[in-house]
């Protein structure tokens, strides 16, 4: 039997069990993978503490980003699938499938191949990333050559992203971290210019980086009271991406910056983009592109072993990280 990693329980990631399952067979428009490496994303962590967009189903499976070899395939898919190396897309519920296992199940529309050129630990850490960075700044934000950029969490894969996507396009990219002893990293995957948060003022240092103009996209997954102090950093019709929750605290909105500049502040999630198949087609060839090409490299933090599951989220969680954080499955 396969072994599967499980929770019956909210909270740490001392939760997370590593348990023996039955197989199972694919379903109509599902696909059977041998899974060789998984992803972690926050939204995994978040899933595990209760506190996520959707409420775990007990016990339950987690996991969005797995690589690996498509061994069967369910009633409705073109057998051509079988045996490609693929890895799954975030475009369901960890509640119907959980991938963080030995195998695992996906629609096959959920399904992207990755470049030849890449391992599968590479192929784990690539859909999460790039297509929540895609969907606001190039579906949403309509990003041009020359736009400011503020990139908050910048040392997470997903800021990472942001920043490939950025410089590709010719925008200017303005990177935060907490502290500057990230800076030298974060410089060094193509930032711009980099603000420690904690050790600087962020309004003060995006007015004499953009000179008086502010930033016209803005890209942040920590809201809380941060908003009001991105608002600040804002260009008149400058736009807030909101996508996600770090600070773990209310989010109060800027009212005044927002009249006064005629803001756009918005939630954001990538389902808005892999919930639609027409907007998921440009933009997982946006993405495979410039994988193929070498415009884009996923960054990889560390690497775990699926026995280590617990010790990776943990690290996960201490924001140690700069990059992805990659489980081996054998």
């Amino acid at each position: 039997m396969p072994k599967i990693v499980r929770f019956h329980e909210l909270g740490g990631p001392e939760v997370l069990k590593i348990e023996d399952l039955p197989s199972r067979e694919p379903g109509k428009g599902e696909v059977r993978l041998k899974v060789q490496a998984i992803g972690l994303n926050r939204a995994e962590s978040m899933f595990f503490h209760g506190q996520y967009l959707e409420a775990p189903q007990l016990p339950a499976r987690l996991g969005y980003e797995a690589a690996g070899v498509v061994e069967a395939v369910g009633p409705g898919v073109d057998k051509s699938w079988l045996g490609r190396q693929v890895a799954t897309i975030p475009a369901f519920s960890m509640n119907a499938y959980g991938v963080l296992g030995e195998e695992a199940l996906s629609p096959v529309a959920a399904l992207g191949e990755y470049p030849a050129r890449l391992s599968p630990v590479e192929g784990a850490a690539i859909w999460m990333q790039y297509l929540t960075a895609y969907g606001a700044l190039m579906e949403f934000g309509r990003l041009q050559k020359g736009d400011f950029v503020l990139i908050t969490a910048a040392s997470s894969s997903v800021g990472i992203a942001a920043i490939e996507i950025a410089r590709a396009e010719g925008a200017i990219t303005i990177a935060t971290t907490r502290t500057s002893s990230k800076r030298k990293e974060i410089i060094e995957l193509g930032a711009d210019h980099v603000i420690a948060t904690q050790e600087e003022d962020l309004a003060a240092r995006v007015k004499e980086i953009t000179e008086g103009q502010g930033v016209r996209i803005i890209f942040d997954p920590v809201a809380g009271p941060m908003l009001e102090t991105l608002a600040e950093a804002a260009a008149p019709h400058g736009i807030i991406f909101e996508y996600g929750a770090l600070a773990g605290q209310p989010t109060p909105f800027p009212l005044f910056a927002a009249l006064s500049k005629w803001l756009t502040i918005r939630g954001y999630t990538l389902m808005e983009i892999t919930s639609v198949p027409e907007k998921l087609a440009v933009a997982r060839k946006y993405v495979y592109d410039r994988l193929q090409d070498g415009r884009f490299r996923p960054r990889l933090a560390k690497i775990f072993s699926f026995s280590q599951t617990v010790d990776a989220y943990k690290y996960l969680e201490s924001n140690a990280q700069v990059g992805k954080i990659v489980i081996t499955v054998p």
